[in-house]
Order: structure tokens, then C-alpha cells, then sequence
């Protein structure tokens, strides 16, 4: 998964409608007093909500469901014996860094970074990493959310498939994904990595709430 995609609906600004860039969302909406808009994982759940009522998706946070009772049912609730990792990256690639939470309190159990120059894929892959490290010490049964496919497949190879070049300024970060890469090929863990499903639950609790 490369760098995380969102969709914003603008319902009251100068310009109705739905955007797929921050900037021009906040075009749309500037110097309008009492603008409506929020933004969406997807483009079928941003045109959803533009056909329907702003007041139905005000005020919902990060953790809660943008689905309607009877979607949300057929996946269920998250487990929340579990910690949720997560990653951000200011460009790709750009400044990096990542967490690790409570899922059920958001309560902060591990962040690195930032790094000077990194990728959201990297961050993810090692947030899994570190996740997995963190409960093993404790002797955890918690499982790992992560929104990311692609840090899980690394994981399950044991290996950072990134394309980024190594060089002296992101060093400090390579360093540390062979750290991850060897903890992975020399521990054995049952802790189960399990995908967040955004659709249903929200943004993941570790999201860094950046635009």
C-alpha cells in the first residue's frame, strides 16, 4: 500500500462537490463560515455521503463506522484485546514515523521517528515489527491491527520490499530494518496480524490524523 488515499465531500462551501486533495478541498471550503465536509477512505463511500445529509456523518470520529447498521453487522466489531500500529510519511518519501496503541483507549504504547527520509510503507512494516516484539517481551495474547496489506506480506516474507535507496540520509532507518528484518527471521511468535477494516470501524486508532 503506498501512500493512503482519502476523498473529501464538500456539501457547503464555494465549490460542492468531492475532491481527492487536501488542498483542494480546503479551497473549496476557505473563508465559508459554517462550511460541511469531512473526508472518506473511499471514493463510493465520499459520493455516498455527498448524495445524502451532511448531518448524518457530522461530528464522527476517528474508530467509528461510516457504514449502515446492516453493512456494519456483517463484519462485526473490532477485537479489543489488541494493540492497532499505524504509520505517517510527509511525502514518499519524506519524513517518517510511526505508533503503536490500545486499540479499546488509544493509549500510546510506542512511537519512533521521525526519520529524516522514509516511506508509509516502511513505517508500517516496521510498526507491525515492533508491535509483534513489544507483546512477545510481555508474553501478550493481544493481536496487532494494521491497516496496511502490503506491511503485512513484508512481515510474512520476513522482508522490507522497498524500493527506496539506501543513502546517508535515511541510514539510521535502513539500520533499523535489518533489525526488523533479522528479529523476524530468528523469533517465533504466535500473535496473529490481523487487517483493520476501515470501512467499517474508521480511521485505525493509531492513524497520526494528518490530512
Amino acid at each position: 500500500m503506498g501512500k493512503k488515499s482519502k476523498f473529501y465531500v464538500v456539501w457547503k462551501g464555494k465549490r460542492p462537490g468531492i475532491y481527492d486533495t487536501w488542498d483542494d478541498c480546503k479551497a473549496a471550503i476557505k473563508g465559508v463560515k459554517g462550511a460541511e465536509y469531512k473526508s472518506f477512505t473511499t471514493f463510493e463511500l465520499a459520493k455516498k455521503a455527498y448524495n445524502g445529509n451532511y448531518q448524518d456523518y457530522k461530528g464522527k470520529k476517528k474508530g467509528e463506522s461510516e457504514l449502515s447498521p446492516s453493512e456494519l453487522l456483517k463484519i462485526g466489531q473490532p477485537n479489543y484485546h489488541s494493540i492497532a500500529v499505524d504509520a505517517a510519511s510527509s511525502g514518499n518519501p519524506g519524513v517518517m514515523e510511526y505508533q503503536g496503541v490500545d486499540t479499546k483507549t488509544q493509549k500510546k504504547l510506542f512511537k519512533q521517528g521521525p526519520f529524516e527520509q522514509g516511506t508509509n510503507n516502511i513505517g508500517e512494516f516496521l510498526a507491525i515489527v515492533h508491535g509483534l516484539a513489544f507483546l512477545k517481551e510481555r508474553n501478550s495474547d493481544r493481536i496487532i491491527y494494521t491497516d496496511s496489506r502490503t506491511a503485512m506480506s513484508w512481515v510474512r516474507k520476513k522482508k522490507c520490499n522497498t524500493k527506496l535507496t539506501e543513502n546517508q540520509k535515511n541510514k539510521a532507518l535502513f539500520d533499523l530494518i535489518k533489525r526488523a528484518e533479522k528479529w523476524l527471521k530468528t523469533n517465533q511468535y504466535q500473535t496473529p496480524v490481523v487487517k483493520w477494516e476501515t470501512k467499517a470501524w474508521g480511521e485505525i486508532p493509531a492513524d497520526f490524523g494528518r490530512k
